[in-house]
């Protein structure tokens, strides 16, 4: 379907601007029913078009008369999410003078956003930490909201904010229009619907694959402890312009990308726990291609959107299939072809990759890494070009005399053009490690997957309790953010007056031990240990919860608390 078909009208002139043509499956079946006023649930996936399939509506709904008052907001998992989504959307309104939009989110100068927001606006898009810090100050009022959009809901919840979402929602006029974007559909976001939506149409998009047709999937099987120097050898072999790696942790980015720093690569980590200075500094270099390896966690990227990045390589394996969708769609856009590396350590690895595989619907071809030799081999024939292209273009020409010169100090011209090709060359092959490419044990010429089983759950104690104001989503969000497992890799979370348990996988612990250590909740730096059971006193200071009865409370509650969130 064209844009010209929708019944678009001012709006319509950003979006021949931008260079929308065709309408993608989303936003052909969604934009039509929300210009109609209708509650959709849209279940689309990263490179569909959502920002546009609500962006576009959400700006054609304002009303001019009451150009002053917020009458859409649009919350987002991550603040690059709500940054990006806030730009897309100042585009659509480009020829509509009365639209003013504001981006809220953690991180940035929130005198700054009360300033914008005082200013007037109509369209709010921001994180729910950051909202719920403005309702609180009162510096955002939503009485007037006439549309409320929920983007990447399931993943919202995967970092905890249920209950912010919920009490945001509380603030809400009943007679609103509840537009709610999501991959997936747990049992948490069909709750949602059920409570918060009125007769919502349902809109999806086919699934031939779960992932991009134009990216090419590989995997490498590499000892423990060799993951980097495999890395290394991959990035130097394949030499991507512009390359996204995914690591699970925040400690993970900073380590990796010191190494590769220290190694000569131009590569720079993002992840949360850096300034929004920071943050934007890194993007920009990496859009104009001043870094061209860009580190990050899942939730950090969300929101990225370059579209000449060459490759993506998972690092780590990711906690979570949709987050294997979410990385890899970062290349093979716009038309291009991409490529997709993954690196796994051991049988288990190799199993969770296969499972991924499996739900994506995507083939992962195995393959042996380059060995030391290809890659000198290929750098050798990359400098021997580099040479050839010189001397036939006559650059260097002026050298003839330097060289005359020396060959009348007795050295061949021979001996110093093999001299000067092997400084060339050395210089090039410098950084490639020594790596013996494994041998992996097969059977009747396949490999032997390790099946995961049901693995155990052990306790961990966490030193904050509800004297420090603690709630479940504190505890669910920091860990999340810390070890990148998603939500429902947690189960119970027992709060005590001074100390708090959450039971997590045994197979994870020394992972989410060394992550969380030293991290803050609620602003309290905590000490985290396996749990060796204590008195718990007469049950009367302390509430059990599970992921299934973590229930939402009054907004009136949770308004006053601290809303700095894991975003």
């Amino acid at each position: 379907m064209q844009f010209t078909e929708l019944g678009l009208s001012e709006e319509l002139k950003a979006v021949e601007k931008i260079g929308f043509e065709e309408a993608t499956e989303i936003q052909s079946k969604t934009i039509p029913l929300l210009m109609e006023g209708r509650d959709v649930i849209g279940r689309s996936h990263t490179g569909t078009g959502k920002t546009a399939a609500f962006g576009i509506p959400a700006v054609a709904s304002i009303d001019k008369a009451h150009k002053n008052t917020v009458q859409v907001i649009v919350l987002c998992p991550t603040r690059e999410l709500a940054m990006q989504a806030c730009d897309e959307l100042r585009k659509f309104s480009e020829f509509m003078p009365w639209v003013h939009t504001c981006a809220v989110y953690g991180g940035a100068d929130i005198e700054k956003q009360i300033s914008q927001l005082k200013r007037g606006v109509n369209i709010v898009v921001g994180t729910p930490g950051r909202v719920m810090d403005h309702i609180s100050r009162r510096t955002l009022k939503l009485d007037g909201i006439r549309t409320i959009i929920l983007d990447e809901a399931d993943e919202m919840l995967n970092m905890g904010f249920r209950e912010d979402i919920e009490t945001i929602l509380g603030f809400v006029p009943e007679e609103r229009q509840t537009v709610l974007f999501s991959a997936t559909m747990p049992e948490q976001i069909m709750a949602i619907t059920e409570q918060y939506q009125t007769d919502p149409v349902v809109v999806g998009t086919a699934e031939k694959s779960r992932t991009v047709d134009s990216i090419n999937q590989y995997y490498f099987d590499v000892p423990s402890g060799r993951k980097l120097d495999a890395l290394q050898m991959l990035l130097l072999a394949y030499e991507p312009k512009l390359s996204m790696i995914f690591c699970n942790t925040k400690r993970m980015v900073d380590e990796l990308t010191e190494q590769l720093v220290s190694k000569g690569f131009k590569a720079a980590g993002l992840h949360g726990d850096m300034k929004q200075s920071g943050r934007t500094q890194v993007l920009n270099a990496f859009k104009s291609g001043r870094i061209n390896i860009l580190i990050a966690t899942d939730v950090a990227a969300r929101g990225i959107d370059v579209d000449n990045v060459d490759a993506v390589f998972n690092y780590d394996i990711p906690q979570d299939n949709e987050y294997y969708i979410h990385r890899i769609g970062r290349t093979g856009r716009a038309g291009k072809t991409g490529a997709a590396y993954t690196i796994a350590s051991g049988r288990r690895q190799v199993t969770e990759l296969m499972d991924i595989a499996r739900y994506t619907k995507a083939h992962i071809e195995r393959r042996d890494l380059p060995t030391r030799d290809d890659v000198i081999n290929a750098k050798t024939s990359m400098v021997i070009e580099k040479v050839k292209g010189y001397a036939d273009s006559g650059k260097y020409g002026d050298y003839a005399k330097v060289l005359s010169g020396l060959e009348a100090e007795g050295y061949s011209a021979e001996d110093l053009a093999a001299v000067l090709l092997g400084m060339r060359i050395s210089r090039e092959i410098r950084t490639v490690p020594d790596f013996i490419t494994p041998v992996i044990r097969r059977s009747a010429g396949k490999e032997r997957p390790e099946g995961r089983g049901r693995s155990r759950n052990v306790k961990v104690e966490i030193s904050v309790g509800r004297q420090n104001k603690i709630a479940p989503n504190y505890i669910l969000g920091a860990l999340v953010d810390a070890t990148g497992l998603t939500g429902k890799s947690f189960g119970k979370i027992d709060i005590y007056d001074k100390f708090t348990t959450v039971e997590i996988p045994e197979a994870d612990k020394e992972h989410v031990l060394d992550s969380m250590t030293g991290t803050k909740i609620n602003g309290h730096k905590i000490k985290i240990k396996l749990y060796e059971g204590r008195d718990k006193g007469d049950g009367k200071d302390y509430r059990r919860l599970d992921r299934k009865s973590r229930r939402h409370s009054s907004h009136n509650n949770t308004t006053k608390r601290n809303s700095k969130r894991y975003q």
